[in-house]
């Protein structure tokens, strides 16, 4: 008989198992339900405003570049401070900024409001991918992280939907209002994890700057890191680019409206949910190269397949297909780092690669306002297609030389210093 394979049930039964990371899963559904209904207010009150993609492609920069900086400035706080009390700060920071939207009388008041949330939002993920290995045995790491990312997708999904009818019924503002409340129930529920829990202990430091130093070296010695820092550094290019042209796409061309627009990206999530749900079983069964190469693919069939669409639903079906295949990815892009870095150095190796991830999205970010009004978002995507398929082959090829569990390779450090150490083989990376 071959390995047996979790079923559903003993996936799920991992939010019984293991109460902090219930209420982690718990903070990540409500404050994402608020954050994907709130986006789509956000773009439907910046394109009504301005009626233009660059303004788009400035709001979702400014929610994305902070998170540069701070992988590339202050990634090594996210070992030496609280990752508990980072998580708690950002979300407070989050409450307030869209607590403040509602009082903004133009579209660059919004944009840096939503540069706010980003500097927040840059603390909070690689805090939380940082410190979830700990929470979970190893056996159950890959669950942990389909349980998550899929939470997280699915609040895309219904928060998506629901933003684009909220919108179109009362305004824009009920949005913002929600999801303030949002990050509150969130930082109430990780108040009950303990400290512990999240970090081993607090990195030593020998000097920021040498910190920093040891994030971006482990990245690169650290074939498991390197895999995610080229091939996703490849996909963020389509991503950019479908991102900036999907409110053209569905208010212009198939002019399905602000339900239109809330339904694709609904789909997207609902997609999203479903890939990151079926990725831990499936690198089970086939193996993380092969769910890779294969996730990044059907990313660039959904794609393509939704810039030849007929109308916004057939688009919307297509997006379905290209999420699953996100969803799938990203999943594996966690398990790839979370194997690769000692909890000591874990989070700056999120940060430098979140970080080199938004350097990216955001330059393409910037091109593809630009192309979506010069061609149109339908070869805007078309293009994108072709960026995840290259993307898939890239990713099977540089993840089929990476073993994991692996030991993760030491950064060279003075006496004193805190020790790049493999996991412990009971516990998850």
């Amino acid at each position: 008989m071959g390995p047996r394979h979790p079923s559903s049930t003993w996936r799920l039964g991992l939010l019984r198992r293991e109460p902090s990371f219930l209420r982690l899963f718990l903070a990540t559904l409500g404050s994402g339900a608020g954050t994907w209904l709130a986006l789509v207010a956000l773009e439907v009150d910046v394109y009504e405003r301005t009626h233009s993609s660059g303004w788009i492609a400035a709001l979702l920069i400014a929610d994305l570049l902070p998170t540069f900086a701070i992988g590339l400035l202050v990634g090594p706080l996210i070992d030496r401070l609280s990752r508990k009390g980072l998580m708690i700060g950002a979300d407070v920071v989050r409450f307030g900024a869209f607590a403040a939207l509602p009082f903004t009388t133009s579209a660059t008041q919004i944009v840096a409001l939503a540069t706010v949330v980003g500097v927040a939002t840059g603390v909070f993920r690689p805090a939380v991918y940082a410190g979830l290995p700990n929470l979970v045995p190893d056996r159950d790491l890959a669950t942990a992280n389909s349980l998550l990312q899929s939470v997280d997708n699915l609040t895309w999904a219904l928060g998506s939907v629901a933003g684009g009818a909220l919108a179109a019924a009362v305004g824009v503002h009920a949005a913002y209002w929600v999801n303030a409340g949002s990050f509150l129930v969130s930082a109430a529920l990780l108040i009950g994890i303990p400290q512990n829990l999240l970090q081993a202990a607090a990195a030593a430091s020998r000097g920021h700057w040498r910190d920093l130093k040891d994030g971006f070296a482990l990245t690169i010695r650290s074939r498991a890191l390197l895999t995610v820092l080229i091939a996703w550094n490849v996909a963020v290019f389509a991503y950019a680019a479908v991102n900036v042209a999907e409110p053209r796409l569905a208010l212009r061309t198939f002019s399905a409206g602000r339900f239109g627009l809330g339904l694709m990206m609904g789909c997207a999530g609902l997609g999203l949910a479903v890939g990151a749900y079926l990725a831990g079983a499936w690198i089970e069964r086939r193996g993380l190269p092969v769910v890779y190469g294969a996730s990044l693919g059907l990313m660039a069939v959904g794609i393509g397949a939704a810039a030849a669409a007929p109308n916004v639903w057939v688009a919307a079906a297509c997006v379905v297909i290209s999420g699953c295949g996100n969803g799938s990815a990203v999943v594996c892009n966690a398990l790839l780092v979370q194997r690769g870095a000692p909890d000591a150095l874990r989070g700056r190796a999120f940060a430098v690669l979140m970080s080199s991830n938004m350097a990216l999205l955001t330059l393409g970010m910037v091109a593809a306002g630009r192309l979506t009004d010069e061609f149109g978002p339908r070869w805007v995507w078309g293009a994108a297609a072709a960026v995840a398929a290259l993307s898939g082959v890239v990713g099977f090829g540089l993840a089929r030389r990476v073993t994991l569990p692996q030991k993760v390779p030491e950064v060279e450090r003075e006496p004193l210093s805190v020790q790049a150490h493999a996991a412990e083989p009971g516990r998850r990376a």
